[in-house]
């Protein structure tokens, strides 16, 4: 029995069994000896967690469900999506709530945020600001690594256990130069590279720091750029042991392109059993986690602790097993088919227990659950298999096509689902029987082969049709959202495109306030009225939440929306299923980030309207300056009656001197002048320049059929002006003078007899 953090034997519940098969390669108790190994009397095996159903008080004493918070730094991917799966389901079975939050403790500013929701919390790998939350004094667990600094329990795989079988089962190959590849920037890694350090000494082999191979992370990148260190290694080891499946996927086809041969020369093991594992060149032998595990076993610790239990232990580990591809050089033999147990007169025996096994390996059935609450539809096939056995009628078609469906939907993995069909040829074998059974089995056996296979194309066509609708739907959600109006993006009108069923965007008015700005309900339900005000610890208001997610039915997303400059608020969405709404892709962080560069941008145009009516007001006063700076240039003063006087100021350069003929010109026309008066006094000097374009005022000025009076001349202006073709323009030193001859009528008269000569 292994034992908690105080020695306190565990009660085993029931929807978990005792110890999982350890490997489909039978390592015997390898299993129950890493996790006893593991437990330095503070671990336990997630299969001996209790959790009773749960219920809590709300207010006014009436009886609500709790409410697990989740936060996680994301929600799509092989790891996150079923971690947040398993939360939800074990949340779900004992009839609690389930809200995620997108970010780490710190980012969204916990315990803060849904405080006043949420009863527990479970952290996915984002650690950072965890003490906030440890202070808060609420149920805490940490899920994918050991976070010493918050004071909790941690769920984490049994990585050594896995490790181990995998090393061993290279050593079984006759492997003794074995690498190591992988990051040992994570405690996963690093837990991993002690289990193969001490399975080797174990065997004898001493370790070589040249095979220890290590990468910047564990994705595919990181296998990508480490390739070049192994392939430097190529001839010193024949195996290589990789810490993720993503740098072994990534750094396959990298050595196969470089005359690497798998397995023949080089054998390799990964580890975790993503998706992309049964696919590869060759088929990956891997480490299989079930990442729900994990998280149904930090859901049972937190649901523990609101129960009131307080011998918890420090680190609880989630079962795993080696799934043997060509990768390391086996064929792909399920070992339980090697194990020496019959089946009972009737054919069937413990073959569902042992089928249902399979498909759930490495998480284990309990003795007292029945094979059919897992797998409705193996009863059936075992009904068309004693059929094909007896010679008699089999099931109904579409009954077997449905229970073939529902395995490949518990384990989609090929080999595991193989494996069953070489479950019921192996069970038969040992029973014996004449040819024509055995006729009727092979024929029984190859339609549930051909049946499988269509099956498992289903999931995949399906997966296919989904992946195009997420496309077509994060397009049409991006064209509303970046071409839409402020209205559209803020209403959530957009979620209609969607297959989420509610939704609401709440955006902050200050450091702790919320303030609705939108909402949107697929089915009608009732959304909170846009406007109202929130404390960000209220928030969302549980009394206006649709009814699947006040019973735990649906998970309740809460996304942050931020850019680079600002903090804009919160959207809360509940979608029909969580994998519906993420997928793979990061659908619904691409709608956050969307939605916030929507916010942005209407902010940025309205910010852009505001200044372009603030630069045509500025024009409009410049204009309205200008104006008067130009009259104050070249004042016009209606002096007598055809007379204008322009009194000129200061230095006239060209730009002003073509104020002063603009502004002669049209005062000529708009004061019907004859004679206008040009006094220079004020002018401290005339060059050429402004000599020539004085003389193209008076012609022009002539033009209109008036004449200029330059007025003012001093002796040594009058000297700059030889030489300059000033047409018909009279000079007077002072304006008295002119003023003398306009009102004597020389100039008059002067004026008169030229304009008779033009007219005739």
């Amino acid at each position: 029995m292994v034992r908690g953090s105080r020695n306190s034997e565990i009660e085993l519940p029931e929807q978990w069994g005792g110890k999982a098969s350890g490997s489909l390669q039978d390592d015997g108790a390898d299993g129950q000896q890493a996790t006893e190994e593991n437990a330095g009397g503070s671990t336990r095996d997630a299969s001996r967690l209790a959790t009773p159903s749960l219920r809590g008080a709300g207010a006014h004493g009436t009886p609500r469900a709790y409410t697990v918070g989740v936060i996680t730094p994301y929600l799509d991917g092989s790891f996150w999506n079923p971690v947040l799966k398993g939360i939800h389901d074990t949340a779900q079975q004992h009839g609690c709530r389930t809200l995620v939050m997108r970010g780490t403790p710190a980012s969204l500013q916990a315990p803060s945020l849904a405080r006043e929701q949420v009863d527990g919390w479970i952290l996915v790998i984002a650690v950072q600001g965890i003490e906030q939350l440890a202070r808060a004094r609420v149920p805490l667990v940490v899920v994918g690594t050991d976070a010493h600094e918050g004071g909790c329990p941690s769920v984490i795989p049994d990585n050594r256990s896995g490790i181990r079988r995998a090393v061993r089962h290279l050593i079984e190959h006759g492997h003794r130069r074995i690498a190591f590849v992988g990051c040992f920037h994570e405690s996963d890694l690093r837990e991993r590279f002690e289990g193969y350090r001490d399975t080797l000494a174990e065997a004898g082999i001493p370790l070589d720091p040249e095979l220890v191979i290590r990468t910047d992370d564990s994705w595919y990148t990181g296998g990508e750029k480490a390739a070049p260190q192994l392939l430097a290694q190529r001839h010193a080891c024949t195996a290589a042991v990789f810490g993720t499946d993503k740098n072994a996927l990534a750094m396959m086809p990298l050595l196969r392109a470089a005359g690497v041969r798998i397995p023949e020369d080089m054998a390799i093991v990964g580890f975790d059993d993503v998706p992309e594992a049964q696919g590869a060149d060759p088929p990956l032998t891997t480490v299989r986690q079930r990442f729900e595990m994990m998280g149904s076993a930090a859901c049972d610790l937190i649901l523990s602790m609101l129960a009131g239990e307080t011998a918890l232990p420090e680190l609880v580990l989630t079962q795993n097993t080696l799934i043997q591809r060509t990768s390391c050089g086996c064929d792909v033999i399920q070992s339980i088919l090697d194990q020496d147990a019959a089946p009972g007169k009737d054919a069937g025996g413990d073959l569902d227990r042992r089928m249902v096994e399979l498909l759930l390996a490495p998480q284990p059935l309990a003795p007292s659950a029945s094979p059919a609450a897992v797998w409705p539809g193996v009863s059936v096939v075992l009904e068309g298999y004693s059929a094909a056995i007896e010679g008699a009628s089999p099931p109904p078609a579409k009954e077997l096509e449905r229970a073939y469906q529902q395995a490949v939907g518990i384990a989609p993995d090929m080999g595991t689902l193989m494996a069953i069909v070489r479950l019921l040829r192996r069970s038969h074998e040992r029973l014996g029987g004449d040819a024509a059974s055995a006729q009727r089995v092979e024929a029984f056996l190859d339609s549930a082969r051909l049946s499988l296979a269509r099956a498992r194309l289903n999931v995949e066509a399906d997966s296919v049709a989904q992946l195009g609708y997420l496309v077509r739907s994060n397009y049409e959600v991006g064209l509303a959202l970046l071409s839409g109006s402020q209205q559209e993006s803020l209403s959530l009108s957009w979620l209609a495109k969607t297959s989420a069923i509610w939704g609401c965007l709440a955006l902050r008015e200050d450091a702790t306030t919320l303030v609705v700005a939108g909402a949107y309900s697929r089915d009608g339900s009732a959304t909170p009225q846009v406007g109202s005000r929130h404390r960000q610890e209220a928030f969302p208001p549980a009394e206006l939440l649709p009814p699947s997610a006040e019973s735990g039915a649906h998970m309740m997303l809460l996304l942050p929306i931020r850019t680079a400059q600002r903090d804009w608020g919160v959207l809360a969405l509940i979608g029909p299923t969580l994998r519906e709404l993420t997928r793979d892709e990061g659908t619904v962080g691409v709608w956050a980030s969307l939605l916030a560069a929507a916010l942005e941008r209407n902010e940025l145009v309205q910010s852009l309207s505001a200044k372009h009516a603030e630069l045509q007001d500025a024009y409009a006063i410049e204009r309205t300056l200008s104006d008067t700076v130009r009259e104050l240039g070249c004042p016009l003063i209606p002096l007598l009656a055809g007379v204008l006087l322009v009194p000129l100021i200061g230095a006239i350069d060209s730009g002003r001197a073509l104020q002063v003929l603009t502004a002669v010109t049209e005062g000529v026309g708009r004061h019907a002048a004859r004679f206008v008066l040009l006094d220079i006094t004020g002018v401290p000097a005339v060059d050429a320049q402004v000599a020539h374009a004085l003389g193209q005022t008076s012609r022009a000025v002539a033009l209109l059929g008036a004449r200029v009076i330059l007025v003012g001349v001093r002796p040594e202006i009058a000297m700059s002006l030889v030489g300059v073709e000033l047409g018909a323009l009279s000079t007077y030193s002072s304006l008295a003078g002119a003023l003398h001859e306009l009102t004597t009528g020389g100039l008059r008269r002067a004026g008169a007899k030229r304009g008779s000569a033009r007219t005739a």
